[in-house]
C-alpha cells in the first residue's frame, strides 16, 4: 500500500498539462473572453453553459454540507466544542467584516471616484433599485433568524440555500450522537453517500471549463469594455480595495497563525478560478470543503465554519457596500458626516448578511441598506447597474479567500488542525503544480474506484494525496 501511495503522486506529475482542470478552466476563460470581444452577439448567447453549470453545482451543494457537517460533528464527543467554535467563527467574522468594511471607506475617501460627476438625483431611474429591493428579503434580525428556519425538512434542500441546511444538518448530527448502535449505523450510511456525492461532483466538475467559457462570454459580449466608460476609476478602485484587504488583513492573520497566504491561494486555485469564471463562490464549496480536510483540518470544524462564512463572512460584497454608497454620495454632492458613516458602517455589518444567498447579493444588500439610510438615494444604485458584473468576480473571490483563511484559522485556534499536514500540504502545492491540479474535486471522480479506496484506507479520511 505504502508504495502504491508513493508512486502515485509521479503518475499524476506525468499527466498531460491540458488534463489539469484548472489550466481547462484557463483556457475557458480566455477563449470566452476573445468570443464575447469579436463575437458579442455570439457571446451573449451562450449564457445557458454559465448557468447550466451554476445550477448543477447547486443541485449537489445542500446534500454535501448535510454529510459532510453530520459526519463531522458527530465525530465531536463533546458538544461544547461545538459551541466554542460558533462563537469564535462568528467573532472572527465579524471582526473580519468591520475591516473589510474599512478598507471600502479607505480606498473611495483617498481615490474619490465620484468626485466631479455631479448627478442629479431627479434623473436617476427609479425602476432599478425597485427591481432589486424586491429581492432584499428579511429586514430585521428577527426575519433574518426565522428565514434560517426551513418550512420542512426536505424545504431545505429544495430551496438550496446554505443555512436551513446547515441548521437541519446540526440538529441530525447531534441527534445521531444521542442515538447509540442506531445513530451509529445511520453516521455510517450518510459517510458512504458522502463518497458518492464527491464522486459525482467530479463528473460535474469537468464542465468546469465550458462554465466559465460560457459566463465570460457572456459578460463581455453584453457589457463589453465600452460599459465600463467614465465608471472605470470606481471598478479600480474596488480592485485596490479588495486586493488590500487580502494582502493585508487575510496575509497578516493568516502569518499570525503559522501559515502562508501565498500557498493557501494557490492551493484553492481551481476553486478560485472556478469563481472568477462564474462570478459566483457557490460552485467552490464542495471542492474547498475537499481541501481543507486534505489540509488537515478536522471535518467537524471546518465543515462548519465554511458553510456558516458563506452567510455571515462576505467580506467581499462588504468593501462594495462602502465604496459604493460612498461612490454615490460623491457623484451626487452629498457630503455625509463622521456621525452618518459611522451609523451607515453599523448598518451595514448587518445587511452584508441579510441577503446572503440571493443572486447579485452584493447589490441586493446595497439597496436594502440605501433603503433605510435617508441621507443617500436609493436611486443612485442605477449608477453601478450596468458595471456591477464587472464588479462581481472580485466581490466573489475576496470572499472566498477569507472563509478558506478563516476555516484553517478556526481550526488551528481549536487545535483541529494537523500543522505537519498543513505545511506539507502548502509546500507541496508549489512543488508539485500538476499534481495539485489533480487533487481537488476532480481527483474524486478518478476512473480507477481501487485507487480511491486504497488513499482512503491508508489515510483515514475521506481522500488522501
Amino acid at each position: 500500500m505504502q508504495e502504491a501511495l508513493a508512486g502515485h503522486p509521479t503518475t499524476e506529475v506525468r499527466k498531460p498539462f491540458y488534463r489539469i482542470l484548472y489550466v481547462q478552466v484557463l483556457i475557458g476563460l480566455t477563449l470566452g473572453i476573445l468570443t464575447g470581444h469579436f463575437w458579442p452577439e455570439f457571446g451573449a448567447a451562450v449564457k445557458p453553459f454559465g448557468d447550466g453549470f451554476v445550477k448543477l453545482v447547486k443541485m449537489m451543494i445542500a446534500p454535501i454540507v448535510f454529510c459532510t457537517i453530520v459526519s463531522g460533528i458527530s465525530s465531536i464527543s463533546d458538544s461544547r466544542d461545538i459551541g466554542r467554535t460558533l462563537m469564535k467563527s462568528m467573532a472572527l467574522f465579524y471582526l473580519l467584516t468591520g475591516l473589510a468594511l474599512l478598507a471600502g471607506l479607505t480606498a473611495v475617501s483617498l481615490i474619490q471616484p465620484g468626485e466631479g460627476m455631479h448627478v442629479s438625483v431627479s434623473t436617476l431611474d427609479p425602476t432599478v433599485a425597485a427591481k432589486f429591493s424586491k429581492q432584499a428579503g428579511a429586514s430585521g434580525f428577527a426575519d433574518f433568524v426565522l428565514h434560517i428556519i426551513p418550512h420542512s425538512f426536505f424545504g431545505a434542500f429544495a430551496d438550496g440555500e446554505v443555512l436551513p441546511v446547515l441548521l437541519v444538518s446540526v440538529l441530525i448530527a447531534f441527534g445521531l450522537g444521542r442515538a447509540g448502535d442506531s445513530g451509529g449505523a445511520v453516521t455510517k450510511a450518510i459517510d458512504s453517500f458522502s463518497q458518492v456525492l464527491f464522486v459525482s461532483f467530479g463528473f460535474i466538475m469537468k464542465l468546469a471549463p465550458l462554465g466559465a467559457f460560457g459566463a465570460m462570454a457572456f459578460t463581455v459580449g453584453r457589457y463589453g469594455i465600452r460599459s465600463i466608460g467614465s465608471l472605470g476609476l470606481l471598478i479600480l478602485t474596488f480592485y485596490v480595495a479588495c486586493s488590500v484587504f487580502v494582502v493585508v488583513v487575510l496575509g497578516t492573520l493568516a502569518r499570525l497563525n503559522g501559515f502562508s497566504l501565498w500557498k493557501t491561494i494557490r492551493y484553492f486555485k481551481e476553486e478560485l478560478l472556478i469563481v472568477l469564471g462564474t462570478s459566483s463562490s457557490e460552485p467552490a464549496l464542495p471542492g474547498a470543503l475537499r481541501k481543507l480536510e486534505q489540509l488537515g483540518c478536522r471535518k467537524g470544524v471546518s465543515g462548519l465554519v465554511l458553510p456558516m462564512g458563506y452567510s455571515f463572512n462576505l467580506d467581499g460584497s462588504a468593501i462594495y457596500l462602502t465604496l459604493a454608497s460612498m461612490f454615490i454620495a460623491q457623484a451626487c454632492d452629498i457630503h455625509l458626516s463622521w456621525g452618518q458613516i459611522a451609523a451607515m458602517l453599523g448598518l451595514m455589518l448587518l445587511t452584508s448578511k441579510g441577503a446572503a444567498g440571493v443572486t447579485g447579493s452584493g447589490f441586493v444588500a446595497l439597496v436594502a441598506t440605501l433603503t433605510v439610510m435617508p441621507d443617500l438615494p436609493v436611486t443612485g444604485v442605477a449608477l453601478l447597474v450596468g458595471i456591477d458584473r464587472f464588479m462581481s468576480e472580485a466581490r466573489a473571490l475576496t470572499s472566498m479567500i477569507s472563509n478558506c483563511v478563516a476555516a484553517i484559522t478556526i481550526s488551528l485556534w481549536e487545535d483541529a488542525c494537523d500543522r505537519e499536514v498543513l505545511a506539507r500540504e502548502l509546500g507541496q502545492s508549489g512543488a508539485h503544480e500538476a499534481a495539485s491540479g489533480s487533487n481537488g474535486v476532480a481527483a474524486v471522480a478518478r476512473e480507477d474506484k481501487n485507487w480511491i479506496s486504497a488513499t482512503q484506507s491508508a489515510a483515514g479520511c475521506c481522500l488522501s494525496r
